[in-house]
């Protein structure tokens, strides 16, 4: 179900620990959170259905409490809250804790420089599930990495026309990952670092002039309202942290059966989620465009300037790992996720795009049925 906000699940959650069965019959309860709201993608596929899909697979022996939005956790506090068992799953973003995840913040520089998120969440759902460095990461921070999101590739929000550099100097824009900051710094613009749920108000009260973000939020977050002029300047994708991070001990309270059943129903919804994730996007532009907004392709100068630092970021990724995240292996942990990823480049050209189930096999075959049965239990 869908819990509603208030004072009283406010306090129960702060107390809130997994019921564990007992007998083999009873129900296994939980807490299962994402920040987002409830139409997001991230929230909506990947939280509401997913658990109607735990539900079903274990025959009504995993029976999750969805919370979404801010009510039960802030997104910043989401990694703290799965260590403390406030919840047992959640997502949680890791540019908001780059100190705790410094593994998964290098690889997610990469970000910048890729443009196809049905590839990218399942070779970051492999990588993640299996690099050494990765995977002692997770474990070091007190959380059993599940499965990835991936955002289609942001694009610019802003109260007035951003088209060319001369038009972006000075602007205040809200960016998610330092790579897009430190481009947008280098062009002229102001980054500021906020959290998504942040930027309806800082647009309406003027403190941001754009946000940076998937397509889908100017219908989904009605940033349409306070971002008139939107502009298809791809400023990459994110995908660092887990869409499903559970707690240790309750993961390894589990039985094999019921860690099989969110392997199996966590597939289904991660590749059910990008592919609607990117047609809500598609979508969410006409609709934004037939409520009297403009969209605007970037000029030849800022996609330029956009391309130019995408060849310096990819030049420069490995000091980039060791020298700001302290990767002391950082050549080996870069080159893995890049191989990885050319694998998934292959992997997902022999299936249709669109096939969710097609999909969902792909990834049970090639990454999920490879796990060790005792995969997370530490």
């Amino acid at each position: 179900m869908i819990c509603k906000p208030s004072k009283l699940a406010l306090g129960m959650a702060a107390l809130a620990l997994p019921i564990l069965a007992t007998p083999a019959s009873a129900a296994t309860s939980f807490i299962a959170n994402s920040f987002y709201d409830q139409q997001h993608p991230h929230s909506k596929y990947g939280y509401i259905e997913w658990a109607e899909k735990v539900r079903e697979l274990s025959g009504g022996e995993l029976q999750p409490d969805v919370y979404t939005g801010t009510v039960l956790l802030a997104p910043r506090a989401s990694l703290q809250g799965i260590r403390d068992n406030v919840v047992q799953v959640a997502h949680h973003a890791a540019v908001y804790t780059p100190s705790e995840l410094p593994v998964a913040n290098a690889v997610q520089e990469l970000g910048f420089n890729f443009a196809d998120p049905l590839i990218g969440i399942l070779a970051v759902t492999d990588f993640s599930l299996n690099n050494p460095t990765q995977l002692q990461e997770w474990k070091d921070v007190g959380v059993v990495y599940l499965g990835a999101y991936n955002t289609p590739p942001y694009v610019l929000f802003c109260r007035e026309p951003v088209r060319t550099l001369e038009e972006l100097q000075g602007k205040r824009i809200r960016t998610a990952g330092s790579t897009v900051s430190a481009w947008v710094e280098e062009a002229g613009g102001i980054p500021v670092n906020v959290p998504s749920s942040e930027m309806y108000s800082g647009l309406d009260r003027g403190s941001l002039d754009c946000a940076s973000n998937a397509a889908n939020d100017l219908i989904d977050r009605s940033l349409w309202e306070v971002a008139e002029h939107t502009t298809l300047l791809p400023t990459g994708m994110y995908w660092s942290g887990p869409q499903w991070g559970f707690n240790p001990e309750f993961w390894a309270g589990l039985s094999d059966e019921q860690r099989d059943v969110f392997k199996q129903a966590t597939a289904q919804a991660m590749t059910r989620m990008i592919v609607q994730y990117l047609g809500t996007a598609d979508a969410a532009l006409e609709e934004a465009k037939a409520k009297g907004n403009n969209v605007y392709e970037p000029g030849d100068d800022l996609m330029a300037s956009v391309e130019a630092f995408r060849e310096k970021a990819l030049t420069n990724i490995y000091d980039t790992a060791r020298e700001k995240y302290g990767l002391t292996n950082s050549e080996a942990v870069i080159d893995d996720f890049l191989a990885t990823y050319e694998k998934w480049v292959e992997l997902v050209g022999n299936v249709d795009r669109t096939d969710e189930k097609a999909l969902a096999e792909l990834a049970m075959r090639e990454i999920y049925n490879k796990l060790p049965a005792d995969y997370g239990v530490y």
